[in-house]
């Protein structure tokens, strides 16, 4: 197949440290190209990938500080796709609600994957264009009352092979959090875990511009290098050393996460995952197995001893049997199939219907 992968151009693909969605993307596009594909990705110039690359900026946005209109180039982007959609059998965006109106102008089908969540403003373009074909990365984000056309659901995947597996935590013990310093990611509930419990805990994780107050007036005050350890935005590398050592990593979450990439690195590491049982997380973690879901504050505290119990090769398995890049290929090859499918189909009976007027008149 001729696939075109779009992808946002806010990080480079594969991104260095923080960027679940262009991680995806890039795993993605690899393993496609492995597979035969003739793929070709549209991303910053940075991106690395065994695709060919088509940039209309030679580096991700947020490194640019000369940029200061994100969405023309977002715009310029999407125009060279569609300009193009002719050459390809399928257009895979990765966009959220930004392709919705180019696609809906070209023959080529255009799948998008919803790699976010719904608000009240991006709802109303989903809505417009709700029978358009889409991918959700868990069961969780789907929102039954927006009626969209979702064909299927295809779960991030991630390199196993990239992630070390530690066999035993390091010494001394400590617990793990990593993820964006916002209050629907949890630090401050990761915390109170600790503190609560008596363990130590390394965070890890970039602080946007718009959670600094919540990072200088719930998080900073409690670090103190000994039981809280601040580490900052950490690389491929560091997330691996600092989850695989890790008893167990803390997902305190508070919102409604789509997915959570981070529950599935951390147990590839052979470190198991204590969350809040919110969103993806039910069918991310398998309980007893991989980790523990929990309600409160308190469960995930009393959950901590127990983590410490499972078998973390048991954990590591789990991971490399439900969320491996080629698993998540799979998904998208059935998708790209089935909506090719139905595109001839259609054009079939299209072609039926013409013949048959010409035949009456």
């Amino acid at each position: 197949m001729k696939i075109a992968q779009i992808a946002p151009l806010w990080e480079r693909v594969p991104p260095p440290a923080y960027g679940g969605t262009e991680l995806v993307v890039g795993l993605l596009t690899d393993e496609l190209v492995r597979r035969g594909h003739e793929v070709t990705l549209f991303a910053s110039g940075d991106s690395i990938t065994l695709a060919k690359l088509e940039a209309v900026h030679p580096r991700a946005i947020r490194l640019d500080p000369a940029v200061k209109e994100y969405g023309i180039y977002e715009m310029l982007q999407l125009s060279q796709v569609y300009e193009r959609a002719e050459e390809f059998d399928i257009i895979h965006s990765h966009m959220g609600c930004a392709a919705l109106p180019y696609a809906k102008i070209v023959k080529t089908p255009t799948v998008h994957t919803l790699h976010g969540i719904f608000t009240p403003d991006n709802e109303k373009m989903f809505v417009h264009a709700k029978h358009q074909p889409y991918v959700s990365i868990s069961n969780a984000q789907r929102e039954p009352r927006l009626d969209l056309n979702c064909v299927a659901t295809v779960y991030n995947g991630i390199n196993i092979n990239s992630h070390k597996y530690h066999a035993k935590p390091t010494e001394p013990p400590y617990l793990a959090f990593l993820g964006r310093m916002s209050p629907e990611k949890g630090p401050h509930l990761a915390i109170e875990i600790a503190k609560k419990s008596g363990w130590r805990l390394k965070m890890a994780g970039k602080v946007d511009a718009v959670d600094k107050l919540f990072f200088e007036s719930e998080i900073k005050p409690h670090i103190d290098g000994k039981q809280i350890e601040y580490l900052g935005e950490a690389t491929h590398a560091d997330k691996n050393e600092l989850m695989g050592g890790a008893v167990a990593t803390l997902f305190p979450i508070t919102w409604r996460e789509p997915f959570g990439l981070v529950m599935v690195e951390s147990m590839a590491a052979g470190t198991p995952v204590i969350a809040m049982n919110l969103g993806s997380a039910p069918e991310v973690i398998n309980p007893g197995v991989s980790g523990f879901l929990c309600n409160d504050v308190s469960e995930c505290v009393n959950a901590i001893d127990k983590a410490a119990q499972l078998d973390r090769y048991a954990v590591r398995q789990y991971v490399t049997q439900q969320f491996s890049a080629q698993r998540m290929a799979d998904g998208y090859e059935e998708v790209y199939r089935k909506i090719l499918a139905e595109k001839f189909a259609q054009n079939g009976r299209l072609r039926s219907q013409v013949i048959s007027a010409a035949s009456y008149n």
